[in-house]
């Protein structure tokens, strides 16, 4: 006998990947061709500059790897720092656990700010280590803007300021990966050196491409000028400098993913016809229906304070004694409804509604129907539709486009 197939689309509404819109599918069904042509740079060239603006930078250097975000973690610690070097960072989810695993697995020296679950980076504590070290032995500050684990946001601006308070020359790295191309992302105004995002959630397109923003601070002690040292971690896959050579003439130093780079292209044809504060906005709007809908349930999300809230993610915490795995697998079983998984800490605590890249007010409203569903047959006691109700009444109110 055949294997069922369920009728319908599956509702994807985890934090990404994200759904991909048609067109940039559609742009991405391209046959084979030489990466070495002379016709290959009409591709590539235009790309650097135009995701340029996606991270908020006219300074900045874009490099594009065929690699997941985590490659491009690597890249930022490994092309700027050494052996030893110290660095600064603030546990607070999953993702920023992740990149101190990374950094001490590397070699680095890693001091942690361990923040609750459902906060984020503290500005006023990171200035005051910053303020101690006067002997500017902390070369970096890496922080996640955003924490998919928890629905949390950390304000970069604020971390910014915390920097030149102390006035230290810490480079600043910042994790993206779940919010450029979704929230609002200032590269130069924050001064940020090293702007790290993946494919395949705001840009819309499938997991596989790793982009990197680096400052000309950042380039210039990668080079090994100001505040470099013999004893750099290795890097070769990674190495910018093996890009900066061939980039300015549109090629790559191995074999690009050619499908993604044309689908990068109808991606960010796709942002700028939309406009990048229509996108903010439009995130902003889906979100707050996502929390309208929380609210309407009686329950709570794991972002212990509006500040912290994320207009990509939103994690909402079950009630005691209900396991969120159990939601999650029916939810996908019954209703063909993907949601997000709670990770470490959360894990059995939360199910995460994604709500970032392609979609609307309708397809939002499917899957807080299927949430809410899901809920019921597992025995939250919520209000059959009070979820919908409350997030369709704010969206009424609420067009997705700044008139």
């Amino acid at each position: 006998m055949a294997e069922y197939k369920r009728p319908g689309r599956n509702h994807l509404f985890v934090p990404g990947p994200t759904n991909i819109p048609d067109r940039v599918q559609r742009a991405m069904l391209v046959p084979s061709e030489d990466h070495r042509s002379v016709d290959f740079p009409s591709l590539t060239k235009p790309l650097f500059e135009e995701t340029k603006k996606v991270f908020g930078s006219k300074e900045g250097t874009v490099i594009l790897y065929p690699s997941s975000g985590t490659g491009i973690w690597e890249s930022a610690l490994s092309n700027t720092l050494s052996r030893g070097d110290k660095v600064l960072t603030s546990r607070f989810g999953q993702f920023s656990h992740l990149w101190i695993d990374m950094a001490r697995r590397l070699g680095l020296d890693v001091i942690v700010q361990e923040e609750a679950w459902g906060t984020g980076a503290d500005p006023a504590k990171i200035e005051e280590v910053l303020r101690a070290d006067k002997n500017h032995e902390i070369k970096a500050v890496m922080t996640v803007h955003n924490e998919t684990a928890t629905g949390v946001t950390s304000d970069i601006g604020a971390v910014r300021k915390a920097l030149d308070a102390a006035g230290h020359p810490a480079l600043l790295f910042v994790d993206g990966i779940s919010s450029i191309g979704s929230l609002p992302f200032k590269m130069d105004e924050w001064k940020v050196d090293c702007a790290i995002a993946g494919s395949q959630k705001g840009f819309m397109l499938p997991a596989g491409l790793g982009l990197i923003c680096i400052s000309p601070k950042a380039l210039k002690i990668a080079e090994g000028g100001a505040g470099g040292s013999n004893d750099r971690l290795a890097h070769v896959y990674f190495a910018w400098a093996d890009h900066l050579k061939q980039n300015p003439s549109g090629y790559f130093p191995y074999t690009p993913s050619l499908p993604l780079l044309y689908g990068l292209r109808e991606a960010l044809a796709c942002i700028s016809e939309e406009g990048l504060e229509n996108v903010y906005h439009r995130h902003h709007v889906l979100a707050e229906a996502t929390r309208q809908a929380v609210a309407a349930w009686g329950l709570k999300t794991c972002a212990k304070d509006p500040k912290w809230n994320s207009d990509t993610v939103t994690a909402i915490v079950v009630p005691e004694g209900v396991d969120a795995a159990k939601i999650i697998k029916h939810a996908y079983e019954r209703y063909n409804l993907a949601l997000g998984a709670g990770l470490s800490e959360v894990a059995g605590k939360v199910f995460r509604i994604g709500h970032l890249g392609d979609l609307n007010e309708l397809s939002l409203l499917g899957a807080i129907a299927g949430a809410e569903m899901s809920m019921l047959d597992n025995g939250v006691k919520v209000t059959p539709g009070s979820g919908v109700a409350a997030a369709s009444s704010y969206l009424r109110e609420n067009p997705l486009r700044k008139a």
